[in-house]
C-alpha cells in the first residue's frame, strides 16, 4: 500500500507516493539523497538518524515517511539554515575534539542545535538530553563541552524554518547558461594564449 505525501525537507518541497512501511530515515536517504542522516541500530537506540521534525528532534528510523506528511524536516545538511548557531557548533566540535570517525556526529549536531534553543543549559541537562545518542569513539566529554561552549557565548538561539527554495526562472537558467559559455570561452582563450607563448618562447633565437 502507498500513500501520497508532501514533505518539506531543508526548505525543499517533495511530493510523491511512498510505501506505508518506508521509514523517514530511508525516505531521506534514498528518495531525497540526504545521506547525512545515518542508519545505525535502526531501533531508535543509537541516535545517528536524529532529525528535526517541526523543530523537535526525532529518531527518523522510528518515524514512517507517511507520518511526516505536511511536516517540515531538517537534516544535518540543513542545520545552517535552521539555526544561526549551527556553524559555531561545528567549529566547537572540532575545537573540543568532539568527533573522530564522524558516524554519530550528524545526530549529535542535530540534538545539539535543539539544546542550544533553550534559555537555560547546564552539564547535567546536556548529558541527560544526549543519553539517547551513542558515541563509540571519543566519549562524551568533548561533545558536552562543545555544546556548553556555544551556549555560554551565544545564549539561546532559536530554531527557524529553512527558507523555502524557489525554482529557477527562465531568466535564471539563461544567465547561468551565458555564464557557463563565457567561462568556457575564457578557458579556451587561456589555453590558446599558453600554446602561442610556448611556441614563441621555444622558437629559434637570433
Amino acid at each position: 500500500m502507498t500513500h501520497d505525501i508532501s514533505v518539506r525537507v531543508n526548505g525543499a518541497e517533495g511530493r510523491g507516493p511512498v510505501a506505508d512501511r518506508l521509514t523517514l530515515a530511508d525516505y531521506l536517504r534514498e528518495r531525497r539523497g540526504l545521506t547525512g542522516t545515518k542508519l545505525g541500530c535502526e531501533q531508535g537506540v543509537c541516535g545517528a538518524c536524529t532529525v528535526l521534525l517541526d523543530g523537535e528532534s526525532v529518531r527518523s528510523c522510528l518515524v514512517l515517511a507517511a507520518q511526516a506528511d505536511e511536516f517540515d524536516v531538517v537534516t544535518v545538511e540543513g542545520l545552517t539554515a535552521a539555526s544561526a548557531a549551527a556553524g559555531d557548533l561545528r567549529e566547537a566540535f572540532a575545537r573540543h575534539d568532539a568527533l573522530q570517525c564522524g558516524f554519530c556526529t550528524p545526530g549529535f549536531l542535530v540534538a545539539g542545535v535543539e539544546l542550544l534553543a533553550r534559555d537555560e543549559l547546564d552539564e547535567a541537562t546536556v548529558r541527560e538530553a544526549l543519553s539517547g545518542n551513542l558515541c563509540r569513539c571519543t566519549g562524551y566529554g568533548g561533545i558536552v563541552a562543545a555544546i556548553l561552549d556555544v551556549h555560554g557565548r551565544r545564549g539561546a538561539v532559536p530554531i527557524t524554518a529553512c527558507p523555502e527554495e524557489t525554482p529557477p526562472t527562465h531568466g535564471d537558467r539563461r544567465r547561468a547558461a551565458v555564464l557557463l559559455l563565457l567561462a568556457g570561452l575564457a578557458l579556451l582563450v587561456g589555453l590558446l594564449v599558453r600554446r602561442w607563448r610556448s611556441r614563441t618562447e621555444g622558437g629559434p633565437h637570433e
